[in-house]
């Protein structure tokens, strides 16, 4: 993977000018001249390298449409020639956007394939920029796009396990992990009853993260993942091609370590709790079935209809976990479901929450960021359709209420802390398709939006 840090310079003695052009703008003399040979409107997201009388790049000419979107700058990285390149025709916080977007467009997952060996484009910070933070901030989406990136193989519970490690001890933060059996015994049945079929090596594991907890003055938030490394859908099991993508399912896991980590860099005046439930929903005999009754750590009887619904179940023990610790705010993150794909497509998160301060706040800086997401609703019409009637819930809602992102999320609210405001987002944490800046894999999704949003809310 390509370092971002490689990619913002604080200076150079020469860089190119990268003009951004609105369209319809006007250009002056050869640069019109050229721009009109090679059809360049301004159009978003549309290049044009101008040569200078050697025929090496003099400038280029980036189009911004009719407002620009710092966001289309990550297209910039892979589409520019090799070589420094400084804004042109943006300032402030819009220029300060478009370099965290060049750092984000060079993410390159090479991991497992040889690149051939080319120069790279490099862009040189605009005035006013926290160069640390904006590579903070990249690195954070990078961390995640590479842990979903990579194959089940290779990013097992252990895998996630030595991740928080790093993570926790590089913050001086502390690291709980309790394995196997031991989940049992510490009261995480659920957890353990959807890893317990996977191979010893890949037992179901809780990592709990702790940071600032002697700080009793400062508020308490609680981020929570949803860790499946691998989902076969148990003994109801997956086609291959809803298999296929399915290393992609601790997407959950990976956003809240890496929001953990960029908080505890920032030094956000917070005390930190990460929770991460990891398994592997594997298929063997000790496998857990449709019609079971799992327990749960909140006391809640779970009946069983599906067995690939097994994200909300290993959530439901971690989100009980969380509230103990009487949270100020919860942010659960999680592969959850294919209903919200449906309603909102891969690219735009459903986020859920019943305090509609929080909803905006999120919403809100999520528009500042360029880093969206869309609020759905919790509707209570639909609680009905988890329930059961040999248990207190069911973890697949009865086919009637149809919304199944949204009864999911009523799931998940009846294990939510009852402390302070909780959100959940369904995040796909993946493009689907390729395209400049936004390569085809694994993909950082709300991550900018909640990191700003809790800067604005806790730094004063």
């Amino acid at each position: 993977m390509s370092p971002q840090s490689e990619l913002l310079i604080a200076a150079a003695e020469t860089a190119h000018p990268v003009r951004i052009v609105k369209a319809g703008v006007a250009l002056d003399g050869r640069i019109a001249i050229w721009a009109e040979a090679n059809g360049f409107t301004g159009k978003t997201g549309q290049l044009l390298v101008v040569p200078d009388a050697d025929g090496a790049p003099e400038q280029a000419l980036f189009g911004a449409g009719e407002a620009f979107d710092p966001m289309t700058a990550r297209g910039l990285p892979t589409r520019l020639p090799a070589g420094d390149w400084r804004l042109e025709g943006v300032q402030g916080d819009a220029a300060h956007q478009a370099a965290l977007a060049f750092a984000l467009g060079g993410y390159l997952f090479d991991r497992y394939k040889a690149r051939p060996e080319r120069g790279r484009a490099r862009l040189v910070a605009p005035d006013g920029l926290d160069m640390a933070a904006t590579l903070n901030i990249a690195a954070a989406c990078a961390l995640t796009r590479e842990m979903v990136d990579t194959p089940a193989a290779d990013m097992g519970p252990l895998q996630l396990e030595t991740i928080a490690r790093e993570i926790a001890e590089g913050a001086g933060a502390s690291l709980t992990v309790t394995t196997g059996d031991a989940l049992l015994e510490d009261n995480y049945p659920a957890v353990h009853a959807v890893g317990r079929a996977a191979a010893p090596h890949r037992a179901p594991r809780v990592l709990e993260i702790g940071w600032n907890l002697d700080r009793a003055d400062l508020p308490l938030v609680a981020l929570v993942g949803k860790g499946v490394v691998f989902d076969t859908g148990g003994l109801d099991l997956k086609p291959a091609a809803g298999m296929r993508n399915m290393k992609k399912d601790m997407g959950g896991a990976a956003h809240a370590l890496a929001l953990g980590r960029l908080i505890m860099q920032a030094g956000l005046p917070v005390r930190l709790v990460v929770l991460v439930a990891a398994v592997e929903n594997a298929v063997s005999a000790d496998a857990f079935r449709p019609g079971d009754i799992l327990n749960s750590r909140k006391g809640l009887t779970i009946e069983i209809g599906n067995t690939d619904a097994e994200g909300r179940l290993i959530l439901a023990d971690v989100l009980t976990r969380a509230g103990e610790h009487e949270p100020d705010l919860t942010l659960d993150f999680a592969t959850l479901t294919g209903a919200a794909r449906i309603a909102l497509g891969p690219e735009l998160p459903p986020l859920y929450t019943d305090d509609d301060a929080l909803a905006e706040g999120v919403l809100n800086a999520g528009r500042t960021v360029g880093d969206p997401l869309w609020r759905m609703p919790l509707w209570a019409g639909y609680r009905a359709s988890l329930d059961s009637e040999i248990a207190d819930v069911r973890n697949d809602s009865a086919a009637w209420a149809q919304a199944g992102s949204v009864t999911a999320a009523l799931f998940l609210q009846k294990f939510a802390p009852t402390t302070g405001s909780w959100a959940h987002m369904d995040v796909f944490a993946w493009n689907p398709r390729a395209r400049p800046g936004w390569p085809e894999g694994g993909e950082a999704q709300a991550i900018r939006a909640c990191f700003r949003y809790l800067s604005d809310k806790f730094v004063k």
